[in-house]
């Protein structure tokens, strides 16, 4: 979708962000661009990392390398806070919990089925 002098338009204020790929409103896109959920392998292997930078010197636990599925990154995540009784997040398709817990987090996701790494 381009304007007249053939600009790309980014942002209208009538629909908000526009999908660059076939110019709808990005809640209404009807392209590919988005991804689709991938299946959940039968065998999932989780990666762990500390993370300190940009966080005012506290310390985040990130599980990364998981399936690409929403849905089961989500329900984790839920089950992760709740074992390690902390608070996190999702972000990025990665898991990030506050505190250094690698071994509570390590044990959690043995127990569960999940391969770790890291």
């Amino acid at each position: 979708m381009a304007d007249k002098n053939g600009a790309r338009i980014v942002y209208s204020s009538a629909v908000g962000r526009v999908c660059p790929t076939c110019g709808w409103p990005s809640g209404e896109c009807r392209c590919s661009s988005k991804k689709a959920d991938a299946p959940v392998p039968a065998r999932v292997v989780a990666r762990l990392r500390i993370e300190k930078a940009g966080r005012g010197g506290k310390t985040v636990s990130v599980v990364y390398g998981l399936p690409e599925n929403a849905g089961f990154v989500k329900e984790l995540c839920k089950d992760l806070k709740r074992a390690c009784g902390t608070g996190g997040a999702v972000v990025d398709g990665t898991v990030q919990l506050q505190g250094d817990l690698r071994e509570r987090i390590r044990a959690f996701l043995l127990d569960k089925g999940i391969a770790v790494q890291g």
